[in-house]
C-alpha cells in the first residue's frame, strides 16, 4: 500500500520540530586527564546535606512502595522552614517540571509569554510546547529591564517569567522593581517569580516572592532542592494562590515526585547548618572568584548566585571557545553560554578551593600565551 511521504509515521504537531532542545553543560574531559573538575551545572560543592543521603538510603528498601502523591510531608517540611501554609506548595520533579506545567496550564496557540533576552532557556521550550509565541525582551547592563517587560505586554499576554536571581547572569532585580512589574501587569496575567537560587542571594533589596504571592491572585514562586546539594533527586517547588494550585494539581503526574527525593528533600532542608554552610563558602569563594578573574584583565558580570559569567577578549587566541578548550583539556569543566546569546562568555559554577584556584591558574596561563 503507497503512503504519501507526510502520512508514512506519526509527526508531531505544527511547531514543536522548531523547537530547540535544551543542552546541558557538559561533564566529561578528554580521555586521560587524571581529574574532572565539574563547573558546568550550578551544583553545591560540598555535596548534599549528611542528613539527606542517610534519609535516601532509608528508602531502599522500600522502593516496591508508590510514594505519597501529595508529598504531603515533604510540604509540610518546606511550609515549616519558610512559614508557608502547605496547602499552597506544590511538588515536582525539578522546578523545570512546574514551569512547564504553569505553560501546559495557562497558555494557548495565539497566547503570548514574555521573558527576559539571556533568561532561562526552558522558558521559550515551555512556551513553545504550548503553541503559545515567545516574546524575548531586551535586558539592560545584563538585567532584566522592567520597563522594557511592561512595555512587551499585549492582550494576548499571558505569562511573564522572571527568573530572580537569573541564569546564566548572576544578575537581580530589587523587590520594589519586582512590585513595579507586578502593579504594572494586567490581572490577568500571571506572574512566574523563578527564584531557583534565592538561597545563595544576600542582599537587603531582595525577596523571593513569598511576601508578594501571599497578597496577591496572579504571582505564583518557584524554588528548586537542586543549586543547595540535591541536583540528582530533581525536586522542585512551587508556592502559588489556592486557584493555581488547584488547576496545576488538575494535569501534574499523580506520582510526580519519587520516594527517595521526599525523604531527601525533607531531610535537606531541614539541615539549615548544611544550607549555612553552602552559602558561607559560596559567598567567600564568589567574591574571590569575580576578584581574580577582573584581575586577569576578564570581564565578571556581577552576580549573586553560586556562579559567575565570565567574558573573554574579542581576539580569536584568547576567546571563550578557545578557553573552553584549554580548560577542558585540563579538567576543568566549565559551560559554554552561545545559546543564551552571550558567544563569547564561560559561565563557572563557584567550587571547591582547589577547583576555583585551579581554573584562576589555568587562566593565567592561557592569557598569557
Amino acid at each position: 500500500m503507497n503512503h504519501t511521504p507526510d502520512r508514512a509515521r506519526p509527526t508531531p504537531r505544527a511547531g514543536i520540530m522548531d523547537i530547540d532542545a535544551y543542552v546541558p553543560g557538559k561533564s566529561t574531559a578528554p580521555a586521560g586527564v587524571a581529574k574532572v573538575y565539574k563547573l558546568s551545572s550550578n551544583e553545591n560543592p560540598l555535596g548534599p546535606s549528611p542528613k539527606a543521603i542517610e534519609a535516601a538510603r532509608e528508602v531502599a528498601g522500600k522502593l516496591d512502595v508508590y510514594p505519597d502523591g501529595t508529598a504531603r510531608r515533604l510540604r509540610e517540611a518546606i511550609a515549616e522552614v519558610h512559614g508557608l501554609n502547605p496547602q499552597n506548595i506544590i511538588c515536582s520533579n525539578g522546578s523545570d517540571e512546574i514551569l512547564g506545567l504553569l505553560a501546559q496550564t495557562y497558555l494557548a496557540p495565539g497566547d503570548e509569554a514574555v521573558f527576559t533576552e539571556h533568561a532561562f532557556m526552558v522558558y521559550k521550550i515551555y512556551i513553545q510546547s504550548a503553541g503559545a509565541a515567545p516574546i524575548a525582551v531586551k535586558e539592560t547592563d545584563e538585567r532584566a529591564d522592567i520597563d522594557a517587560i511592561l512595555a512587551a505586554i499585549t492582550p494576548r499576554t499571558k505569562i511573564v517569567f522572571l527568573a530572580n536571581p537569573n541564569n546564566p547572569t548572576g544578575t537581580y532585580v530589587p523587590f520594589q522593581e519586582v512590585r513595579r512589574l507586578h502593579a504594572g501587569l494586567p490581572r490577568n496575567v500571571l506572574l512566574v517569580l523563578d527564584a531557583a537560587y534565592a538561597e545563595y542571594v544576600r542582599r537587603n533589596d531582595y525577596e523571593a516572592g513569598i511576601e508578594l504571592v501571599g497578597s496577591t491572585e496572579n504571582v505564583v514562586m518557584t524554588r528548586t532542592f537542586s543549586k543547595i546539594g540535591l541536583g540528582g533527586a530533581r525536586l522542585g517547588w512551587m508556592y502559588g494562590p489556592m486557584h493555581i494550585v488547584d488547576a496545576i494539581n488538575r494535569v501534574r503526574g499523580p506520582f510526580n515526585v519519587n520516594a527517595t527525593a521526599i525523604e531527601a528533600g525533607i531531610a535537606a532542608i531541614r539541615d539549615r547548618a548544611h544550607v549555612e554552610r553552602s552559602v558561607a563558602h559560596n559567598e567567600t569563594w564568589l567574591a574571590w572568584l569575580s576578584q581574580e578573574m577582573t584581575g586577569l584583565g576578564l570581564r565578571v558580570t556581577p552576580s549573586v548566585g553560586n556562579f559567575i559569567l565570565i567574558h573573554f577578549r574579542d581576539d580569536q587566541k584568547h576567546s571563550a571557545a578557545a578557553a573552553d578548550d584549554y580548560l577542558t583539556a585540563r579538567g576543568y569543566i566549565l559551560r559554554r553560554v552561545s545559546g543564551y546569546g552571550f558567544p563569547n562568555a564561560l559561565r563557572m559554577t563557584v567550587g571547591t578551593e582547589e577547583a576555583n584556584r585551579g581554573v584562576v591558574a589555568a587562566l593565567t596561563t592561557f592569557l598569557k600565551s
